[in-house]
């Protein structure tokens, strides 16, 4: 069962997420998990689609209307699912549309309205198009040159937060035009076509709050992190290790590093998963993911790994 006030967990199965909430299938899609899961466990599901759970319950309990948080997110794997998000609207959503709207209206040369609202349609597209394409080849890489330890000086995600817009705009006011403005009998098929608008409506608004909620905070506090590290010379040998070691780090999510830290604590399976408030299975499916990251396999090896990035103080170590 759905627990309304926490929202979805990696316990829950994935038959049990989509009755509660259908309109998440194409969320599910765009992580690029196949269906045909039966009733697996979310958890399951994600590790089996090689997707990180807390980035994918964190966008649906978003989209679902639950309590969500951005500390845990995967931002490869957030940005791979705007990057397909990006995909579905401008290679079958919008292109579905027009297609709709070319065989609902009148459209020849001689009605110059259906020639102007097409037209206008079009331009929106490319507005889209442009807007997306800012996303994929300018912040998307930005991105991933901050996973990498490249810090620009000179942008910040602050920057793109503020002109962020969530381009449903336009889109109304084409839908409106067309039932408000627009006179023709016979509008079954303009009445779908319409019906195709307003779901791509909310699909856009529902993608502008993942970008804004999700991805915009966990950048920004990935940029925060970077910024108050100390530099180091990369032309050094010893620094070439410590970079390849960073990099390490930050391939683990925020939940990897709460494992990491618990199990440098000394905690069991069981004390982690209570202290987390995720199941035993959730916790050992972690501990493997970290393992494979780091290609470190004991719980010695991972509390040294811990010290040495700081994500507990020797204070803390259970003896090993």
């Amino acid at each position: 069962m759905i627990d309304k006030e926490c929202g979805y967990t990696p316990s829950n199965n994935m038959r049990e997420l989509i009755r509660d909430n259908a309109m998440l299938l194409p969320a599910i899609s765009r992580f690029d998990i196949s269906f045909g899961f039966g009733d697996s466990s979310i958890d399951k599901v994600c590790l089996d689609n090689n997707v990180d759970t807390d980035t994918f319950i964190s966008v649906c309990n978003l989209l679902s209307g639950y309590q969500y948080s951005h500390r845990h997110i995967s931002l490869p794997t957030l940005i791979n699912y705007l990057q397909r998000a990006h995909i579905s609207f401008l290679d079958i959503m919008l292109p579905k549309i027009r297609h709709h709207l070319i065989e609902a209206i009148n459209y020849s040369e001689s009605n110059e309205v259906a020639l102007l609202l097409i037209k206008f349609f079009d331009d929106y597209v490319v507005e889209v198009k442009r807007h997306m394409d800012y996303e994929n080849h300018t912040i998307f890489n930005y991105v991933h040159r901050l996973l990498d330890h490249e810090i620009d000086q000179n942008f910040t995600i602050e920057e793109f937060s503020i002109n962020h817009q969530s381009m449903t705009e336009k889109l109304k006011e084409i839908k409106d035009i067309f039932i408000y403005h627009y006179k023709q009998r016979d509008n079954d098929r303009l009445s779908a076509a319409l019906f195709d608008i307003i779901i791509c409506e909310r699909d856009l608004m529902a993608h502008f709050q993942v970008e804004n909620s999700l991805f915009v905070p966990a950048v920004k506090d990935l940029e925060n992190r970077l910024r108050t590290k100390p530099h180091t010379n990369k032309t050094d040998e010893s620094d070439n290790t410590t970079d390849t070691e960073n990099s390490q780090f930050c391939a683990l999510s925020e939940r990897e590093k709460d494992i990491i830290r618990n199990i440098a604590q000394g905690k069991s399976n069981k004390e982690i998963a209570d202290q987390l408030c995720i199941s035993v299975h959730t916790v050992a499916t972690h501990r493997r993911n970290i393992c494979s990251k780091l290609d470190i396999h004991s719980p010695a090896g991972l509390t040294i790994f811990a010290i040495i990035n700081h994500l507990v103080d020797i204070n803390e170590v259970k003896p090993i």
